[in-house]
């Protein structure tokens, strides 16, 4: 079995070769799903009246949505992890199994998210209020934007499962694919659903909900597709959706820190949000920049995700197939490709900030604000992808407990003491751009602590010696 798993692409093609094949789709496609969020926002904004108000009450829903793509995903790094694992070791049976039961679990995923839809949504957003200094339309806007998009789940949760999946057999052009097409969807029908166009509704802050409700179901049903299609080394009778629970402990041994990895990103947001609300004079004004500036961001640090995903099936697969030169150098190609995409990020952020800002028809101070949280945060990017990178690292090696404490550090230890901290300083427009350092200064400190731990524990992970291949 070694011998025939030793003739795998993932095996055998030349490691940078591999990761830029395996790694370029799924940056691309990382990208166009920051770019549609940024383009609901543009289009939001531009709205005859309520522009500004549309994108506060999406800074207030972007946590729960956060929330759901951090459990979608983080269950799809899991299987990812664990399939690419399993098919290294040739163990057909649980690689068939990790895919059924990742199936069964995005099924009860999507009923627990419909049903934080019917009783959750009210009492979260209204929770945001900051004792009245959030308006009660920007309140009402961001429930029944919360509503649509919890309401209808399977989109997101589904189409992860198979993206992860294609992902982790080699084939993500096709689930790059699936998520553009998605992507495409959803900017089409943005302006006929918010602006009303052909005689539609003019739904507004609805009808961008819907919009992205319906892309993401075009994705999910063409990720389904590739994956019965191509992935025919795995077999997807419904017999492997019944649950197994060595595999679903197996696949949230990676997944869970994955998730709760994640989900600190809601942690943060929903937390900005209340920190920032409460600042006089220009509280609104800060939840809204932080909403749009982290959509801005995306363009940029999804990128690193992008390759955190191609590093973590080719080190998993060659961790499991105990090729330590070929872990090696996927650690540091992976390393390699993100440094690059980050200072490019970098760069384009501090260059274009103003027409970036200038997307969103907001106010001038609202506008002022933006810009420079922009220039502020985007010093720390190199730092974050390369945070995010080890994260992959961590996964395929499957060193959950040290990825989620560079996300406790990224997001939470590192960010939210400092800000509280500073907002006690804020004292209207002139001085609110106190508040960002912490955002980049953060990033900063902990790739200090993710090379601690890579050095302390992830090396002695692929410290074994080469097999002895078979004649």
């Amino acid at each position: 079995m070694q011998q025939n798993q030793s003739q795998n692409p993932m095996a055998v093609e030349p490691v940078p070769k591999l990761m830029a094949r395996i790694g370029l789709p799924i940056v691309l496609s990382m990208i166009l799903q920051a770019a549609y969020n940024v383009v609901d926002s543009a289009y939001l904004a531009r709205m005859a009246t309520g522009g500004e108000t549309a994108l506060t009450a999406l800074s207030l829903a972007f946590p729960v949505q956060l929330f759901m793509v951090a459990v979608s995903i983080g269950t799809g790094v899991g299987t990812n992890a664990l399939l690419a694992r399993l098919l290294g070791l040739g163990d057909k049976d649980r690689a068939d199994a990790a895919v059924g039961n990742a199936q069964f679990l995005a099924l009860v995923i999507s009923a627990v998210f419909m049903l934080f839809s019917a009783v959750g949504v009210v009492p979260y957003v209204n929770s945001q209020s900051a004792g009245g200094s959030i308006s009660a339309e920007v309140l009402s806007e961001a429930i029944d934007y919360l509503h649509i998009c919890c309401g209808i789940p399977f989109g997101i949760v589904f189409f992860s499962v198979y993206e992860k999946t294609l992902q982790a057999t080699g084939r993500s052009l096709w689930s790059t694919v699936a998520q553009i097409s998605g992507a495409l969807v959803n900017i089409m029908l943005d302006p006929f659903l918010i602006y009303g166009w052909c005689g539609l509704p003019q739904m507004g802050v609805r009808g961008a909900a819907v919009a992205t409700v319906v892309g993401q179901l075009v994705s999910m049903a063409l990720g389904l597709a590739f994956h019965l299609k191509l992935n025919v080394e795995l077999d997807s009778s419904l017999r492997y959706w019944k649950p197994r629970w060595d595999v679903i402990r197996s696949i949230y041994a990676i997944g869970l820190p994955a998730i709760i990895s994640q989900a600190l990103l809601t942690v943060m947001t929903y937390s900005l949000n209340l920190i920032l609300a409460v600042m006089p004079d220009v509280g609104q004004n800060a939840v809204t920049v932080y909403g749009l500036y982290y959509k801005i961001q995306q363009l940029i640090i999804f990128a690193a995700f992008g390759v955190r995903d191609a590093i973590t099936p080719v080190v998993a697969f060659n961790y499991g197939l105990r090729s330590r030169a070929r872990v090696q150098q996927g650690i540091r190609w992976g390393l390699g490709y993100t440094a690059g995409l980050m200072l490019l990020g970098c760069l384009g952020v501090e260059l274009l900030a103003q027409p970036l800002a200038g997307l969103f028809s907001l106010s001038a101070t609202t506008h002022t604000m933006c810009v420079d949280c922009m220039r502020i945060v985007s010093l720390g990017f190199l730092f974050a992808g390369l945070c995010i990178a080890f994260q992959g690292v961590f996964q395929a090696l499957e060193c959950g407990v040290e990825s989620l404490i560079i996300s406790l550090c990224r997001q939470v230890v590192f960010v939210l003491p400092p800000v509280w901290l500073l907002t006690r300083f804020v004292t209207g427009p002139e001085n609110v751009s106190l508040v960002w350092w912490p955002l980049a200064l953060g990033e900063v400190v902990t790739l200090m602590v993710a090379l601690v731990l890579y050095n302390k524990r992830a090396k002695k992970r692929f410290a074994f010696s080469e097999p002895v291949q078979d004649e």
